[in-house]
């Protein structure tokens, strides 16, 4: 809330209400935008912003052409910021991502070259390509926002958003994300095809003449940031915080929502870092609906992409076929709502 003490926390509210009004339309015209370019793929692009409201990144899975690059390329053009693509590869090393001092010949000395990680907007391209070290640098960067290079640290630019990309499909030469590491990413989505009323769009726009659509500026990164300030300001009532905190017990000890008979898929359960993600996500997803205040609602939209990757399953579950998105599906349902 804003802190203000001549104003009660009504007026508070309100006035954080019409702030969320005016920055909301910014971000209308900014997916209206996004939209001219990008078919379809609704959801993928709410996540952005979401994960761009909250400051966290998002994980993307899905098979190779679904636009993941194009989307993150157009949302950068769209807000005037810096975009940078690191395609991960197997001999990749960390200094590829994050910079590396260079000796200088002519003065004697060494300068800092930065790495691709020094931009706004990062699409991590296969992620499970490269080994532990260079997961392990770009997620450092993602978490703590800067970049150690010799002995001189960096601040990364903001906002900073990571899209991190994972192949469903190909699994050879890859190396898995530790789940400490996917943990830190806020959101994992998945892209699935298309409809074939929206392939027909996507070829008709790539095969004409004057090809795709330009892209204006309708938003600058100081906007992102201003967006960022007032999503923490939006009013979270305790019931709300409750009701998040039951959802994440639910994963670690279902029995506490009446659902034992889960127990028994279940590996491990949400963080507490789980929790904090679905209460920024919520307060997100409220400012895209220019809300300023948090209900049930929000936290059901977004409960899905912020804890499929959080929950651990074991073999049995594998041999029953059962997904992460069931165990979910069967706690929102089982969980009281207030």
């Amino acid at each position: 809330m804003i802190d203000n003490p001549h104003l009660s926390p009504s007026e508070q509210l309100q006035v954080i209400a019409s702030e969320i009004k005016t920055e909301g339309l910014k971000y209308d015209l900014l997916r209206k935008e996004i939209g001219k370019v990008i078919v379809g793929q609704e959801n993928m692009v709410r996540s952005l912003l979401i994960a761009l409201l909250a400051d966290g990144h998002v994980l993307l899975e899905g098979v190779p052409g679904l636009a993941k690059t194009l989307a993150i390329r157009t949302l950068s053009s769209a807000v005037s910021g810096d975009f940078s693509r690191i395609q991960f590869t197997p001999d990749l090393l960390p200094a590829d991502v994050t910079g590396t001092l260079i000796y200088q010949q002519k003065s004697e000395q060494f300068a800092v070259k930065k790495g691709p990680i020094f931009a706004n907007f990062v699409l991590a391209d296969e992620i499970n390509r490269a080994p532990a070290k260079v997961q392990a640098a770009l997620l450092e960067a993602m978490q703590e926002r800067q970049v150690t290079i010799g002995d001189s640290t960096y601040p990364l630019p903001r906002p900073f958003l990571v899209l991190a990309t994972q192949n469903p499909i190909e699994q050879e030469g890859t190396y898995p994300l530790p789940e400490a590491q996917v943990d830190r990413f806020m959101l994992k989505v998945f892209m699935g095809y298309p409809s074939k009323s929206e392939e027909q769009l996507i070829l008709r726009s790539n095969v004409r003449p004057e090809g795709l659509e330009k892209i204006s500026h309708v938003m600058n990164p100081e906007d992102l940031i201003k967006g960022k300030h007032l999503t923490r300001s939006i009013y979270l009532d305790e019931k709300v915080e409750r009701y998040i905190v039951d959802i994440v017990d639910a994963t670690r000890n279902p029995a506490n929502a009446g659902i034992s008979e889960i127990s028994k898929y279940l590996l491990y359960g949400a963080s507490p870092r789980a929790s904090i993600n679905l209460a920024l996500a919520a307060k997100a997803n409220a400012f895209l609906e220019q809300r300023a205040f948090v209900i049930p609602d929000d936290v059901r939209t977004v409960a899905m992409d912020v804890l499929r990757h959080r929950i651990g399953l074991n073999y049995e579950a594998e041999a029953d076929g059962v997904k992460p998105e069931q165990i979910i599906e069967r706690l929102l349902q089982r969980v009281e709502v207030p």
